[in-house]
């Protein structure tokens, strides 16, 4: 069965001419979890919050499924990628200027879509995130664009394993123009301190 993006199910907002943060939501949200969030980023870019592919439970859904966690099947989550990279094809213009931002595994997603295709973002913003711990295709090419990443992670973070978010760090610091931060005290959120730190980096990235 091929896994599709449900364009209808996906929460827009600015204008078309804008460039796009391509939110990403993690493990048994859905589509309207991430949109608040855009308030506390530079003002002028447009939205696109997309629900995952996997149906959980009525308004829970998953990119992935969870068996071990911080080491999703590389399979499944080659087939959620390709579903985002159809639909991004479908419904944004080949030059418009797209960030993705992803919190948990949807920051799994947004790496996923920057190996996949290095030249096609601007940046990257992966929250309390982690990376596939497998050899991906655009590797090389992603080392020598050096994309701007921002990594921020929780030090109390009960979901995501301590190796994968060292995983994460190490493979963005080889791959990427990585900003990497880590909160004292949170958990499998994101703080008020991170969104600041957030938008410092969108800003000193794109203006």
């Amino acid at each position: 069965m091929t896994t599709t993006i449900d364009d209808a199910h996906t929460v827009r907002g600015g204008a078309d001419s804008d460039p796009l943060l391509l939110l990403l939501h993690g493990y048994g949200s859905n589509e309207r979890d991430l949109p608040s969030l855009v308030a506390h980023l530079p003002s002028g870019f447009a939205h696109a919050s997309v629900r995952a592919p996997i149906t959980l439970s009525q308004g829970s859904y998953a990119w992935v499924p969870i068996a071990v966690p911080g080491r999703p099947d590389p399979a499944v989550v080659a087939d959620s990628t390709q579903a985002l990279l159809t639909w991004l094809d479908e419904h944004v213009e080949p030059d418009r200027v797209v960030v993705p931002l992803g919190f948990s595994q949807g920051g799994l997603m947004a790496t996923q879509l920057l190996r996949a295709r290095p030249d096609r973002f601007a940046a990257v913003l992966v929250l309390s995130g982690f990376v596939l711990d497998q050899p991906a295709r655009g590797n090389e090419a992603l080392v020598a664009r050096r994309v701007p990443v921002f990594f921020g992670h929780g030090d109390a973070d009960p979901i995501i394993p301590v190796d994968a978010t060292h995983r994460a760090s190490a493979w963005l610091a080889e791959h990427t123009d990585v900003t990497d931060r880590t909160y004292a005290g949170l958990a499998h959120g994101i703080s008020a301190d991170e969104l600041a730190d957030v938008h410092a980096f969108v800003t000193s990235q794109l203006g």
